[in-house]
């Protein structure tokens, strides 16, 4: 219906960020279909990733928005039948908002992905859209789109440029040596030490608590009576000058506690990316969380913990000192967990169990039912044969040559020293 010239004379994109190839459906003041052909020699895929080329989620969020403004144009004009030369009648749109945004699979080189975006609200200069994007009937991802209509001159305007000083409510207390980088809020009755960092664009709210050698990213968002950099609850603690570094777009909700390192332990507290820390969650000393970790409200992580990427910890469950939990590995409500946690496995109870597979963790990370069927053979090699360790990591290794989370898996319990959780 639509492609190539007439695309770009709707949309400002150009290439390499013109994200779709053809409109195949259009209906005004309700719906478009377009779609995006993955190819290879796509400029991002030299560093995303190099041998494993998956298509970055950010990307498809854009593609998303790419046919919601053709939507938004044709709207506009009546149709995309009509004269596209038309400069004037052109509108100009800015993205305010991604909402609800759910990444289901991997969009890999090859794919061909359809992009359905349907109009929710129109309330001129606002659009509110919704976006899928769906590959051979399988929806890979999915957002709800906000837009608002600019003048051209003025769309740099308004992308809201962060300001250049940080703001620091009256109230709070922020120590004149502390590192506080433009964008920052920091609210009433909130402290920050003299030895702190704190990113670009991070929020403190009221009555935070910051202190001791703490770094935090850019984004984060740290909210009422956190307490962050505190000693370490280590009777072994003498006063060294540990760390705490934490790293962007996490949310630190309500008493939630992270921990200093200590000498014993690497000197530091290491968090990554995009966790969430609910209500009264504790992190102790010289623990590494990695990204995408869910702490759920009143979790106990002792020291020296190893956490890794997209593993769920629920609620009230606590973790006994040198323990590892894998990635995208799920802790059942009220656990205790004594034992290493293999990843994308699931362990529950009082002196935690396996209980099988996180299956819905690995479709969270878009695992095939192929890819998903090799996990559950390495997990019956590992866990339910009569193999010993060595052997059935051997085993793993041996039948599933290409399964790379097998293989972290089987790495995982050949690493382990404290011991693996059991059936």
């Amino acid at each position: 219906m639509l492609s190539g010239r007439d695309i770009s004379r709707l949309l400002p994109h150009r290439y390499p960020f013109l994200l779709v190839d053809r409109v195949v459906e259009f209906e005004a003041d309700h719906r478009i279909v377009a779609v995006k052909n993955v190819t290879l020699n796509e400029p991002h895929f030299a560093g995303h990733f190099p041998g494993h080329p998956i298509m970055p989620g950010v990307l498809l969020c854009e593609a998303m928005a790419q046919a919601g403004g053709l939507l938004v144009q044709g709207t506009h004009r009546g149709g995309l039948s009509v004269d596209m030369e038309d400069d004037e009648s052109r509108l100009f749109l800015v993205l305010t908002g991604l909402d609800h945004v759910k990444f289901r699979r991997q969009v890999v080189p090859g794919d061909r992905v359809q992009l359905e975006v349907t109009l929710q609200r129109k309330h001129r200069p606002l659009w509110k859209m919704r976006g899928v994007a769906s590959v051979d009937g399988q929806i890979v991802a999915q957002a709800d789109l906000s837009a608002v209509e600019v003048e051209p001159e003025t769309a740099v305007a308004q992308a809201a440029p962060v300001p250049e000083r940080p703001t620091i409510h009256p109230t709070a207390i922020v120590s004149p040596e502390a590192e506080i980088a433009p964008g920052v809020e920091i609210g009433p009755g909130a402290y920050v030490g003299p030895r702190v960092r704190i990113g670009r664009g991070t929020r403190v709210e009221h009555h935070a608590h910051i202190d001791g050698h703490t770094t935090l990213g850019e984004d984060n968002q740290v909210f009422p009576y956190a307490v962050l950099g505190s000693i370490p609850q280590d009777l072994k603690y003498a006063g060294e000058q540990s760390r705490l570094t934490v790293g962007a777009r996490n949310r630190i909700r309500e008493f939630a506690t992270l921990s200093l390192g200590t000498e014993g332990g690497g000197m530091e507290t290491t968090v990554g990316d995009d966790n969430l820390f609910m209500n009264y969650s504790h992190v102790g000393h010289d623990c590494n969380i990695g990204s995408h970790v869910v702490m759920v409200n009143s979790t106990a992580l002792a020291g020296h913990i190893d956490i890794g990427d997209y593993a769920i910890v629920s609620g009230l469950a606590a973790v006994a000192q040198f323990v590892r939990i894998g990635e995208s590995a799920f802790i059942g409500g009220g656990s205790m967990v004594v034992m290493d946690v293999p990843p994308f496995c699931m362990a529950n109870g009082n002196r935690a169990e396996l209980k099988g597979l996180n299956q819905v963790g690995l479709e969270r990370r878009g695992m095939t039912a192929d890819q998903v069927r090799e996990m559950k053979r390495a997990y019956k090699l590992l866990f339910s044969s009569k193999l010993r360790v060595a052997e059935a990591v051997e085993a793993v290794k041996n039948e599933l040559p290409d399964s790379a989370a097998a293989a972290a898996m089987a790495d995982f319990v050949a690493a382990s020293e404290r011991g693996v959780t059991r059936p």
